[in-house]
């Protein structure tokens, strides 16, 4: 079957900030989706004018500042473009911005001709969320190639995390592409297949293990994204 779409990976940062952002391009409309817009509105609008790509939608995996300290910016380039989120990521946070468009966990956002599901993946917020396309997942602050995001922040849980885990990992594909918001050395864009080999989050089944795991004290290089 013929891909829909295109996604460009961008790396985004400020001083020690390493993020990803995405921008997605449905190929019949030209519309585009960017995930998460942070630190470098240049790059991130640079990038739609040089795809010929109009913004339709912002995409929003968790209300963290390092993924979302664009949006209002963006927003008033493309005053039509409409900005989505968790209801539950909002009702937690108070995450607030201008055409704001709550979404429920298995929602599907539609970018021209290209389905976008969202998956609701709790345990580093309380209302983070995954996006998936037919042949890729992008996964913010949840799954990262290499581990998880930290669960020890206001509404974050270890527990939570370990069901979303375990939901990712039963519903993914061995063929599916992975884009997390930081990288601690790999690049995004690892099969979920070699994702499970790499991860050691995917490799704990029992909860309780999970959690003492993730809540180990003493862990290092936390910041150190790629």
């Amino acid at each position: 079957m013929k891909r829909s779409y295109e996604l460009h990976p961008l790396k985004v940062e400020f001083l020690f900030m390493k993020n990803y952002a995405y921008i997605l391009v449905d190929k019949a409309a030209r519309q585009a989706a960017v995930v998460d817009p942070a630190w470098d509105l240049e790059l991130i609008d640079g990038m739609l004018r040089s795809l010929e790509a109009e913004l339709a939608c912002i995409l929003l995996t968790h209300s963290h500042h390092d993924h979302v300290n664009k949006v209002d910016t963006l927003l008033e380039l493309y005053p039509s473009a409409r900005a989505y989120m968790s209801v539950k990521e909002i009702d937690a946070y108070g995450f607030a911005c201008r055409n704001l468009h709550p979404f429920e966990e298995g929602e599907t956002i539609w970018l021209g001709e290209t389905p976008i599901t969202c998956m609701l993946t709790p345990g580093h917020t309380a209302g983070g969320a995954c996006f998936r396309l037919a042949d890729d997942l992008i996964t913010g602050d949840t799954v990262f190639i290499e581990g998880c995001g930290v669960c020890d922040g206001a509404g974050g849980s270890p527990e939570q995390m370990h069901d979303s885990f375990q939901r990712i990992r039963k519903s993914t594909p061995p063929h599916v592409r992975v884009y997390p918001g930081h990288s601690y050395g790999k690049e995004p864009g690892m099969a979920f297949r070699d994702v499970l080999e790499h991860n050691i989050y995917f490799q704990i089944e029992q909860k309780e293990h999970f959690v003492r795991f993730r809540m180990r004290k003493n862990q290092g290089q936390l910041f150190n994204f790629k």
